[in-house]
């Protein structure tokens, strides 16, 4: 179906996207730039891209791409659920689960098994290849994941997202104990110019600003290992991995950014040790804060029972949110 729209009388100079979504608000402005992308907006009988500007008076004319049926196939794989009403799902991501669909993955990612568990109620934003994905966790990364089930939802939570008013916590187990209690990390994050498959800080072109928080909560082993807990307030790819690098500090498992098997750690990491333990966003729809917990998998607490014999516990924890010697709940 097409829509009509003349840009009202006395507007400034603008994008066409720009002028389309705030006239039509319970659209996004990035739907509108699809819509352009795809060729289905005119301006005045003339087709037009996303680069095009509209001046008063301008008619414009457009539809949404029609939207296609995910061709991948539900199967029914078992998700940990820590919240689901009928816009939004929260899950506990499993270690080793890959997010979406791509090159030499499987029928075992976490859109095949949401396919199966929401059965069809997925918002298409997120299109064809992963349904409902409002944001993204690595392979080897536990923890809460929102997913959205309607396009409103899926909005919303990326608004969100986008502005930084959401409250992102991760506990990481990093290689040796940073010299201070606390820190931020304001270092620009780009793709690493010589190893394309890993991020790096980049000072210059190509780097975008990521900035994290950290707190140590336990060291171990005098200065074998160390409890991290990261406040991300942006969303680069790697950033924990990238910025806990850069402080000399390499997240246990993480052979992707040079850890290396140490004879010293009591139990050896199976994969990289860092979990989404914590976060607050708004219901997108009812406006109700939402305040996420995701508990630690075994794997996590197996390596922490480890590190926590080589000395008593009483004197190496730093309570800071601790809530019992098993860490948080």
């Amino acid at each position: 179906m097409s829509i009509s729209h003349t840009v009202p009388p006395d507007s400034s100079r603008a994008r066409a996207d720009k002028v389309l979504a705030t006239a039509f608000p319970e659209h996004s402005r990035v739907a509108f730039q699809r819509c352009l992308d795809a060729g289905l907006v005119t301006r005045n009988g003339k087709v037009i891209d996303r680069s095009a500007e509209v001046v008063s008076g301008d008619e414009l004319i457009f539809s949404f791409p029609e939207v296609k049926s995910s061709e991948i196939k539900a199967v029914d794989i078992p998700i940990n659920v820590v919240y689901e009403d009928k816009h939004l799902l929260a899950i506990n991501k499993a270690a080793g689960m890959v997010v979406h669909p791509g090159a030499g993955t499987g029928d075992d990612t976490l859109v095949h098994a949401l396919l199966a568990h929401c059965e069809g109620e997925l918002s298409g934003i997120g299109g064809v290849e992963r349904p409902g994905i409002v944001h993204r966790l690595d392979r080897e990364t536990s923890g809460i994941m929102l997913v959205a089930k309607s396009d409103a939802a899926h909005r919303g939570i990326s608004e969100q997202f986008a502005a930084r008013t959401s409250h992102k916590q991760y506990l990481a187990l990093v290689d040796g104990v940073p010299s201070l209690l606390s820190g931020s990390l304001h270092k620009p994050i780009g793709r690493n110019p010589t190893q394309r498959h890993k991020m790096a800080v980049v000072e210059g072109p190509g780097g975008r600003d990521a900035h994290t928080d950290w707190e140590r909560v336990e060291v171990f082993g005098g200065n074998l290992a160390s409890l991290i807990r990261c406040t991300i307030h942006t969303g680069r790819t790697h950033q924990i991995r990238v910025h806990m690098k850069s402080l000399g500090h390499i997240l246990l498992g993480d052979v992707v950014y040079g850890w290396k098997a140490s004879p010293r750690l009591p139990v050896q990491p199976t994969r990289m040790m860092l979990h989404a333990e914590h976060l607050v966003v708004k219901h997108p729809i009812t406006g109700k804060v939402l305040d996420l917990r995701a508990p630690l998998p075994k794997d996590f607490e197996k390596m922490l029972k480890g590190l926590r014999k080589l000395e008593k516990p009483a004197a190496t924890m730093i309570k800071r949110g601790l809530r019992s010697p098993k860490g948080p709940q």
